[in-house]
């Protein structure tokens, strides 16, 4: 059940509960029309027609989510998972995700993801909470997750499904030397015909959707004759495989990345972690920073190549 204060901006009185929900909160259209049939609606705690309520500042209002899985949902089993939390509150989870987990469940793959043990966690909390991820880590990539705890804020935090209103940004290892010390990458990235996997650098008039990467190359050294980059990377969009197509663009692939590149020794993955999380929380208006440290094979790189930086 959502609680929701209600916080008009100064010079405003009062808005029908209808518009602050979905011009303010966030909401989706079709979210609120569950909501206003569903029965659960309550303005100061009392039961009222939804499309009739006008809110003034320091009205709560009250309303169930749609629990309910769409059709077709792959299921997804609580599991008793260990998880590294590295945020919580009443309406947002952040976790830091390991290296070999899926964040959901597939046909071939059903157990051991990142939603098994987040639904597994709730049901050791009493918790009725679904898995609602804001976005995706692939399964090497190593880092932050951040997940909502209800659809409403999964919609809020990504502006109807298109634009997240959150910061991500990465550390990662590139084979080669970038060719600058800072930089953006800006390049449409889109599928290749013979993979459901593999990406590639598209234009947009062959069907490639725009993608942005900032870089700042951290540190450089030499591992076996071969220059190695420490950098890091703010993403301005979210496309599938966008860091790991973006540097494989500039001739640098990431260490390990045997996709876009080459196994390593040194690693047995792509060598990149989620590292950090910004965003303004949509409830409590508050900036929130999440970070995680790289995991041991990352660190050991580090500390082997890069101790200036360690």
């Amino acid at each position: 059940m959502m609680h929701l204060t209600i916080q008009l901006d100064e010079g405003e009185t009062e808005l029908p509960a209808e518009t602050y929900l979905i011009k303010r909160y966030g909401m989706s259209k079709s979210q609120w029309k569950r909501i206003k049939h569903n029965g659960s609606f309550r303005y100061n705690g009392a039961r009222v027609n939804a499309k009739h309520t006008i809110v003034h500042t320091g009205d709560v209002l009250t309303f169930e989510s749609e629990r309910q899985k769409p059709p077709g949902a792959f299921p997804m089993i609580p599991e008793s998972i260990p998880l590294d939390i590295r945020y919580e509150d009443d309406w947002l989870l952040a976790v830091n995700k390991p290296a070999g987990m899926l964040v959901h469940p597939l046909h071939h793959t059903p157990h051991g993801t990142l939603a098994n043990g987040v639904l597994g966690y709730y049901k050791e909390k009493g918790l009725t909470h679904h898995f609602h991820s804001l976005h995706r880590l692939d399964r090497d990539t190593t880092g932050l997750v951040l997940i909502a705890k209800e659809p409403e804020l999964q919609h809020m935090l990504t502006k109807n499904g298109i634009q997240k209103l959150f910061h991500r940004t990465y550390l990662a290892i590139a084979c080669g030397k970038l060719p600058a010390r800072e930089g953006w990458i800006d390049r449409p990235i889109g599928g290749v015909p013979w993979s459901i996997v593999e990406q590639r650098i598209l234009p947009e008039s062959e069907g490639g959707k725009p993608a942005r990467t900032h870089y700042e190359v951290l540190a450089e050294a030499t591992a076996d004759g071969q220059p190695l980059s420490y950098v890091r990377l703010w993403l301005e969009t979210g496309r599938t495989h966008q860091i790991r197509v973006h540097l494989v663009s500039l001739g640098c692939p990431l260490l390990g990345d045997d996709l876009y590149g080459t196994p390593s020794p040194l690693i047995g993955r792509q060598a990149l972690h989620a590292a950090e999380l910004t965003f303004c929380h949509p409830i409590t208006k508050e900036d929130i920073r999440i970070t995680a440290p790289p995991p041991e094979d990352f660190q050991r790189i580090l500390s082997r190549f890069f101790p200036k930086v360690t």
